[in-house]
């Protein structure tokens, strides 16, 4: 089974941004913490799936009561209602704000609004975070409760009730031990809220106290709640997870979306080129093969073509004797059905060569030889070039001899 890649989690510490490695389920142990005040700074950092932190100097909380049970609404209400008290975030920033349920009454519903200011140049980490969460909801929020602590140098403070952040803010006050002026700006705030019809009362006051020799200074009697000092526990990722997102980081993410399609791309075009030469180049190698059997082939039989033109050529040597079209009595019976009927001509002589035939007839009358000669001529049968029967007068008639030879240009 392979190892689960561990999530980190940039967490403002006491005087430096800290960073914490695991998983939600088994928790988070520190892995470093630095001095570094600007998360640009921070340069190299383990792998692993990043969440940031905000502080809370970098938030502004707005609790408030609703007359709405309606989760779509929360926004715009909560927008009308910075915008009366002068908060306008920048909508072209990201999303800059969130809304998180505290309680439901009835058709009432407690929420806490929550502004981020506009992270500045050095204020975000030089990788892109993939969520990003507030500090005052990663500790403890158990219960009814005041929560102390110190962050990037500055005291800040949050309450909750039931379990719900209700309220955080952080202070100028950067002193070793809270002090009066620490005490007058949470009284200062519990009193505004109440005025806001929230009604705020911790059981507890928890002082997650800084150095070796923690101690709750002005905080100790402050509150009618008893003060518990301890070191501050390890951050935790809330369940419901913020849906803030600066302009920045949105755009990198629209950016490498942006990237990765033009990679899909280019692979994707790529792959149905390297298929397209793999198709083409298999119907090659196909036709290579099959030419390469046909020559295997025409090499095997070239013996048998070779025996095959010889025997033809042997063949023709003997057309002359043994052609039907060439046997001398097939020849005589042609030339004996181009005689004249009763015409008294007959052959004396019929000399038979390859190449040449000599006809020595006699006729009682000429236009017999004459009729002869042009059925000679004129016969289908007989492809021969005849001769003018040249024919002589004798006692008997009239004596002629006919030469036909094999045309030149080919064989009958």
């Amino acid at each position: 089974m392979s190892k689960t890649t561990d999530q980190l989690l940039l967490f403002p510490g006491e005087t430096g941004w800290e960073i914490w490695s695991g998983q939600p389920g088994t928790g988070f142990t520190l892995h470093t913490a630095t001095e570094i005040t600007r998360a640009s700074d921070l340069g190299s950092l383990p792998p692993g799936e990043l969440t940031l932190l905000f502080p809370v100097k970098a938030i502004t909380a707005i609790p408030m009561r609703v007359a709405s049970e309606d989760d779509s609404l929360f926004s715009d209400l909560a927008a009308l209602h910075a915008e009366r008290q002068g908060l306008r975030p920048d909508p072209m920033a990201g999303q800059l704000t969130d809304q998180f349920v505290i309680a439901r009454e009835g058709e009432e519903t407690s929420i806490l609004s929550v502004i981020l200011r506009d992270p500045a140049e050095g204020d975000l980490p030089k990788r892109g975070p993939k969520e990003f969460d507030l500090s005052a909801r990663a500790l403890p929020l158990d219960g009814s409760r005041l929560n102390v602590w110190k962050e990037l140098g500055r005291w800040v403070f949050s309450i909750t009730q039931n379990g719900q952040l209700v309220y955080c803010q952080a202070t100028a006050l950067s002193s070793a031990v809270p002090e009066d002026s620490l005490v007058r700006e949470i009284r200062l705030a519990v009193i505004q809220l109440s005025l806001q019809g929230i009604e705020l009362a911790p059981d507890h006051v928890f002082f997650y106290a800084p150095g070796e020799n923690p101690s709750a200074g002005a905080l100790q009697g402050a509150f009618t709640a008893p003060v518990q000092v301890a070191p501050r526990p390890a951050p935790v990722l809330p369940e419901q997870r913020s849906k803030l997102l600066p302009a920045d980081v949105r755009a990198a993410r629209r950016e490498a979306r942006r990237r990765n399609i033009i990679k899909l791309s280019i692979a994707a075009v790529a792959l149905f080129y390297l298929g397209l030469i793999g198709w083409f180049g298999y119907g090659l190698w196909k036709d290579t093969q099959t030419t390469n059997k046909l020559l295997a082939q025409a090499t095997a039989a070239e013996p048998e073509g070779i025996a095959y033109a010889t025997h033809i050529a042997k063949w023709d040597e003997l057309a002359h004797a043994i052609d039907v079209n060439n046997a001398p009595v097939d020849i005589l019976l042609r030339i004996a059905r181009c005689i004249p009927n009763n015409s008294g001509l007959r052959l004396r002589t019929a000399e038979i060569s390859a190449t040449e035939i000599k006809l020595i007839g006699e006729a009682p009358q000429l236009p017999a030889v004459n009729q002869f000669d042009l059925a000679l001529n004129k016969s289908n049968d007989l492809a021969f070039d005849w001769s003018p029967p040249a024919p002589q007068q004798s006692t008997r008639g009239w004596e002629f001899v006919i030469t036909g030879t094999v045309p030149t240009t080919g064989q009958p």
